[in-house]
């Protein structure tokens, strides 16, 4: 195998910038769909109970680790997958049911669905007629 000065620079510049130690983000998705709002987060490779899904008041926190594989005497030619920590963050409002939040984990994919609260779902309000006999008169 001949010698290649730049795989040797990018070997270089990769232990001079290590960030592995630095949580990574994670790319999602997320739409409201009725009553609810949906997000998928891409997680391949991640081992399931390393999967972190937790609410404290308005925050939303999803973390996860993703190994680096064996490490033996192998001399890796290319690593590109990263591995370390993933973490992402998510404000969420008072609209929000926070106890009925549910996530699972199928083919790389988090999904996570976090249910609208009663509170704040449209409603119908009815209108009061003041000749409507069956309204009882209130008196201060």
């Amino acid at each position: 195998m001949s010698f290649d000065p730049f795989s040797q620079l990018d070997r270089i510049a990769q232990s001079i910038f290590d960030t592995s130690n630095q949580p990574r983000t994670m790319p999602i998705d997320l739409v409201k769909d009725g009553d609810r709002y949906l997000l998928n987060a891409d997680l391949p490779g991640v081992d399931p109970g390393s999967i972190d899904v937790d609410v404290d008041g308005h925050l939303l926190t999803i973390r996860a680790h993703r190994s680096a594989g064996d490490r033996d005497d192998r001399r890796w030619l290319v690593q590109e997958r990263p591995h370390g920590a993933y973490l992402r963050q998510f404000t969420i409002g008072n609209d929000v049911d926070a106890e009925g939040i549910n996530a699972s984990y199928d083919g790389g994919v988090l999904s996570v669905v976090i249910p609208i609260a009663e509170r704040a779902k449209p409603r119908k309000i009815t209108v009061e007629s003041a000749s409507d006999p069956a309204r009882k008169s209130v008196t201060a």
